[in-house]
Order: structure tokens, then C-alpha cells, then sequence
């Protein structure tokens, strides 16, 4: 499910980031990393045990993005990218002002999608993202979608 997750996550960051001032190889490489990114970040927060952050971000019912930390972190983090690969800092911080909403909401639809397409996007395998005793973890994640 990760490797699909993270293979969503690159090609859905390619297509909303296409038509800014980078080149294609380059926007290649900020989606990559965009995607890394945001594993790295649920990684981080489900370590730490911070399964409300991870529920508000993927839940429809969940406080707006812009208030989710775990948001946050991304937005920053796709901004610096986008800097690194040669975008001015205005133009950085508006492309992942735009990029970051847009790409989430596309993962969260997977997760809450009722079709058989969709059906590797589960839950129940972040259980090999979570260290030691992941019952409870996976309980309170089942209830996230």
C-alpha cells in the first residue's frame, strides 16, 4: 500500500504542480521529494503517537487544513523543495499555497473510495509504519476514514 500511496502522491503532486516555472525533470524531482515528504511526516507523527493530527488531515469531518500542523509541515516543506529546485521564494511558497490542499484532498479521496480500484489504499496496513504494540494505534486509525 505505501509504495501505491507514495506512487499516487508523485503523480498527483506532477500533475498540480505541472504548469509552474520549472522544468519538467525538475518538477519531477519536487514531487518525488514531495512525496517523501509526506511520509516522512505521517511516519514521524504516528511514532509519536499523534494519531488526531494524521485524523483531522484525511477525515472530511476533521478542523480545515490550514489549522492541521501535519498540513503545515507539508506546505513548508513542498515550498522549500520547490526552492531548492530553483523557484524564487514568492512563487515557491504560492505554488505550494495551491499544490498542497489539492494533493491532499486527492489522497484522502482514495482513502475514503468505496471502489475496488482503490481498495489497496487501507489502513490497516499502517501497522508496519507503527513500532512496538499497534493495537490501539490501529483501532483509533481504523475509525480516521
Amino acid at each position: 500500500m505505501f509504495d501505491q500511496l507514495k506512487n499516487l502522491a508523485v503523480q498527483q503532486l506532477t500533475e498540480k504542480m505541472f504548469n509552474n516555472s520549472l522544468g519538467q525533470k525538475e518538477t519531477e524531482e519536487a514531487a518525488a521529494e514531495g512525496s517523501n515528504a509526506l511520509m516522512q511526516i505521517v511516519q514521524n507523527q504516528i511514532a509519536q503517537g499523534g494519531l488526531s493530527q494524521i485524523t483531522d488531515l484525511f477525515s472530511k469531518g476533521g478542523d480545515s487544513m490550514q489549522n492541521n500542523g501535519l498540513f503545515q509541515n507539508l506546505q513548508g516543506q513542498l515550498q522549500n523543495i520547490l526552492q531548492n529546485k530553483g523557484m524564487n521564494a514568492e512563487e515557491a511558497r504560492s505554488e505550494a499555497e495551491a499544490t498542497a490542499p489539492d494533493f491532499i484532498n486527492s489522497l484522502r479521496d482514495r482513502f475514503e473510495s468505496k471502489d475496488e480500484a482503490d481498495n489497496a489504499f487501507d489502513l490497516n496496513q499502517i501497522t508496519n509504519m507503527i513500532p512496538g504494540d499497534a493495537g490501539d494505534a490501529i483501532n483509533k486509525l481504523k475509525n480516521l476514514f
